[in-house]
């Protein structure tokens, strides 16, 4: 079984979030801008006025395994017929400036035995690269040239199945084959954890086998201008994470949840509910580990951007313990549920009394609201009183 126990949606990748998740009501349709990165981890970056384009060819075995599946088999055929071909004319130069074309006696010694016109020079270089060795055609210890080919054509023979063999090896074998079962939640969130406002987000790994010393790290991409002026238009900004196991590392056996806390030293420190709207902000996920079956290193991408950073929700539980052992439903991987959250930034919370003050407030908005309802609930009982 190649997936955890638990009901796995088809759209896992894009995992559906609860319908009724409410905004503040300064959110606002924005039509779709440019991202950084994808959601399914792609850059979507184009290289354009490459001048140098040789330095792809210095390193020619990266070059093939980047391309195409296409364009790697054509390159797999056509490397085996043109040697085929090269050779095969070779041998038939050989054969015609030795006379062997020409029927001749007995006596008569050839470089090759049995080659009377291209076609037969062409099979026997078949035979000499692929070592197949029919037994009607081998080379004669009359012509020295012809045993020098012969050992020139091994040895290129040799050198395009190493390349060409290790090439298709490695496109089967890829690390981002690995990232296709590591799946990030759709949306990220904004509420507060332990008394602090955090930005969090869920990862998960579908399959039994697990990724060795597995890491996240989270990164802001966003407009900026430096003090003297300098516009930056990818501004990269690392930020703290706390994982969830208190080390680098996460033990990613079961969906987790990664939070960020929006202190003074966050990008996001001075960002509220209502400015996410207006600001270009995109949110960089990556997580990268060793796959176990393989040892390869691979790693997952995904981003959030502006309309994608939910204020004042929560991820909802996955994890149930069940007949002794845990099960994890992922089919609630992405769905969040609502909770008091201060609309404002975490600046502006810091400056009035952070959390706690918070607290206050609500407790004492939402007991005045009691009040109310319970005033008017009277009033309308003595209304109804007969005369």
């Amino acid at each position: 079984m190649l997936s955890r126990k638990g009901l796995i949606p088809e759209d896992y990748l894009l995992t559906r979030l609860a319908e009724d998740v409410l905004q503040p009501k300064c959110f606002k349709a924005k039509p779709g801008k440019a991202r950084f990165v994808t959601k399914n981890g792609t850059c979507n970056v184009a290289h354009t006025n490459i001048r140098e384009q040789g330095r792809f060819l210095l390193d020619v075995f990266t070059t093939l395994v980047d391309l195409k599946w296409l364009h790697t088999l054509i390159i797999f055929t056509m490397s085996y017929l043109c040697s085929w071909l090269l050779f095969g004319m070779i041998w038939w130069l050989i054969a015609f400036a030795h006379g062997d074309l020409d029927q001749k006696g007995d006596d008569f010694v050839p470089c090759v035995t049995d080659i009377h016109s291209f076609s037969s020079a062409f099979l026997f270089s078949i035979e000499v690269q692929v070592t197949i060795g029919f037994g009607g055609r081998m080379v004669t210890e009359e012509c020295v040239s012809a045993i020098i080919v012969l050992i020139v054509q091994n040895i290129v023979g040799l050198l395009i199945n190493a390349i060409m063999l290790g090439c298709i090896f490695m496109k089967t074998a890829q690390a981002n084959r690995r990232a296709e079962t590591l799946i990030f939640s759709k949306h990220a969130v904004i509420s507060v954890r332990n008394n602090k406002l955090c930005f969090m987000i869920r990862i998960g790994d579908l399959r039994k086998s697990m990724i060795i010393s597995a890491t996240v790290r989270l990164q802001v991409v966003r407009r900026s201008t430096t003090e003297e002026g300098e516009f930056l238009p990818l501004d990269q900004i690392d930020i703290h994470m706390d994982n969830p196991v208190g080390t680098n590392g996460v033990f990613l056996v079961s969906p987790l949840i990664i939070c960020h806390v929006i202190d003074k030293d966050s990008p996001l420190y001075e960002v509220s509910a209502c400015d996410l709207q207006y600001d270009d902000i995109e949110v960089i996920a990556v997580l990268e580990g060793v796959v176990e079956t393989t040892g390869i290193t691979t790693q997952a991408r995904t981003s959030y951007v502006s309309e994608e950073i939910l204020w004042g929700q929560r991820f909802v539980p996955t994890v149930s313990a069940e007949d002794g052992m845990y099960a994890v439903d992922y089919s609630k991987f992405g769905n969040t549920t609502k909770v008091p959250t201060p609309c404002c930034s975490a600046k502006k919370l810091d400056e009035s009394g952070g959390i706690a003050r918070f607290k206050l407030n609500e407790g004492v908005s939402s007991r005045a609201t009691v009040r109310r309802r319970r005033g008017s609930a009277g009033v309308r009982g003595s209304k109804k009183e007969p005369e």
